[in-house]
């Protein structure tokens, strides 16, 4: 393990300043740990530019996609009590996935393998985020989003497990097992965790991971007495070209998050601090073991856990522009080919990030994280993600 420069780090504040300054975002913060200590902790900018309030320490972000791997590790610890298989269908919970097909060449192709849980922790299951460019799963699964939209501030939203039937229904992109595909698999996989454990997925998070690990401000709501620390989210205004203030139900997540949801999204509904993600990647860091010393997971599931799982043929569809030289597994990147990637990185490092800037790398081979917040739309990984990844990694001495 090697340590690192302190001092270079300094250079992260002047990035948190140069983002804010030109408008690309509202406010910012970040974090460097190396073997569970901080090492540094920067913040810039407003969690409220109307009401000129600061960017602070216990200011409550959405994590939208990094909710996935505090999903993959509940996963994991119902993997180790026996209580789901990786080969399990996924139709032996939900009914709504049976007899499943996709399309080719305007020809409904049944399935030869059923989507399984390993399919859906590795984004190879054949489900998608409504985009606008695969045809008639991409319109059937747009729909079904609308129609979470449209119903979540009344009396009939839908709930996780309603939604994960509807979504069974739709055809899948391709067989499984057989490409990549980002999509709407952490749902599933949420539901699943309720039907195994028989406990609501939220309840699950907050007994099995968030109180063991002293997680006090991460849950799929913010109550009344926390609201004024909830940052707001934002986007440019084409017109002005000055960040403006928005309200988007992304993807069924209401974006005030005033009450518990019928629907608890395993793959985008989480809010959190950045101590109290610091918390989770801790327990990462420490190959499954909480603060106490007791194993959340063990070192082997740890293993399993943070191991690209995708073979040559699946990665050829993981074309991301941010994604050269990484695999994938479980909800996460994990860096295989250093020198492919478009930042420097280590080998074997693994994370992922949200949709609103939320970001996470833990590097195992130096005991090493690097945390990123705010919230402006589509800011998962940005320029100013990679320079700050940069000066983390060229500080290692």
């Amino acid at each position: 393990m090697r340590t690192l420069n302190e001092k270079k780090l300094e250079r992260l504040q002047d990035i948190l300043a140069e983002m804010v300054e030109a408008q690309f975002v509202s406010g910012s913060s970040c974090m460097v740990l190396q073997q569970g200590r901080e090492l540094c902790y920067y913040e810039y900018g407003y969690r409220d530019i109307a009401q000129q309030k600061p960017l602070t320490r216990d200011t409550i972000f959405r994590l939208y996609s990094l909710t996935k791997p505090m999903t993959a590790v509940a996963v994991m610890m119902l993997l180790e009590e026996g209580k789901l298989d990786l080969l399990t269908p996924v139709s032996e919970f939900f009914p709504g996935f049976q007899n499943q097909f996709y399309i080719r060449d305007g020809k409904k192709i049944p399935v030869q393998t059923p989507v399984q849980i390993r399919h859906l922790l590795n984004m190879t299951s054949g489900l998608t985020y409504p985009a606008g460019t695969e045809g008639e799963t991409d319109v059937q699964t747009g729909a079904l989003v609308d129609e979470i939209i449209a119903r979540l501030h009344t009396d009939a939203a839908m709930t996780t497990a309603e939604i994960v039937e509807r979504l069974g229904e739709i055809p899948l992109l391709f067989e499984p097992g057989t490409r990549w595909n980002y999509g709407l698999s952490a749902d599933v996989l949420g539901a699943i965790v309720e039907k195994a454990s028989g406990m609501r997925f939220g309840e699950f998070l907050q007994t099995r991971i968030f109180e063991p690990l002293g997680m006090k401000d991460t849950a799929f709501y913010v109550p009344p007495e926390k609201q004024q620390r909830l940052a707001k989210v934002y986007d440019r205004d084409e017109q002005t070209g000055m960040l403006a203030e928005r309200e988007p139900d992304h993807l069924g997540v209401p974006t005030r998050m005033e009450r518990k949801p019928a629907f608890e999204s395993g793959g985008a509904g989480l809010v959190s601090t950045i101590d109290d993600v610091a918390k989770f990647t801790d327990m990462l860091t420490a190959r499954g073991k909480a603060p106490d010393g007791k194993s959340l997971i063990s070192e082997k599931t740890w293993e399993y856990l943070t191991t690209g799982k995708l073979d040559d043929a699946q990665r050829s569809s993981m074309n991301w522009e941010n994604l050269p030289g990484y695999n994938y597994g479980n909800l996460m990147r994990v860096l295989q080919e250093p020198e492919k990637c478009v930042s420097f990185g280590t080998k074997g490092e693994y994370g992922w990030d949200g949709w609103l800037g939320a970001y996470m790398v833990n590097d195992p081979e130096n005991e090493l994280t690097l945390l990123i917040m705010n919230q402006r739309m589509n800011t998962g990984t940005t320029l100013y993600t990679r320079k700050m990844r940069n000066i983390v990694f060229s500080s290692l001495e």
